[in-house]
């Protein structure tokens, strides 16, 4: 009879081993399945954070980009207008040297034309004085002539 009784606490025992091995599992799950929830709660943080951080360097690219584009934008604009601008002041500098090559013709050609004119005066004169000299030879003769004449009658 002593054996029921020693059985009985070993049941006992056995059950109460098991009742507390089943919470402590219980409590091994819980705690697992805090750590387990903790691991993903920071896995998702850090997940948003390398998101976030992510969608921060592509806004700074993409304002870094647009920064760059509207200074390429201005470059290619100061280029052009001052392409523009040279482009117009060799326009202006060669009707500058076309003006100044006209004036300079029309200045030849009045110095061309008063040239020929003092050319033709001068050989007008030069055929007015030839003239004139034959017509005093002309008239030199004739009263030599007419000397000789008159002393050729005296003779």
């Amino acid at each position: 009879m002593s054996k029921p009784i020693i059985e009985k606490p070993h049941k006992y025992t056995d059950l109460h081993q098991e009742q507390l091995e089943i919470r402590q599992l219980h409590e091994i799950i819980g705690v697992l399945r805090g750590e387990l929830e903790s691991h993903q709660f920071s896995a998702t943080q850090d997940v948003q954070a390398a998101l976030a951080e992510n969608a921060d360097d592509l806004k700074q690219l993409r304002e870094a980009t647009s920064v760059l584009r509207n200074q390429l934008e201005n470059q290619q604009f100061e280029k052009e207008a001052a392409v523009q601008e040279a482009a117009q002041r060799c326009a202006e500098e060669i009707e500058q040297l076309k003006d100044t090559v006209s004036q300079l013709r029309n200045v030849m050609e009045t110095i061309k034309f008063e040239y020929e004119a003092s050319l033709t005066k001068q050989h007008m004169e030069k055929v007015d004085e030839h003239r004139h000299l034959q017509e005093t030879i002309v008239q030199l003769r004739d009263e030599l002539e007419h000397k000789r004449g008159k002393e050729n009658k005296r003779d």
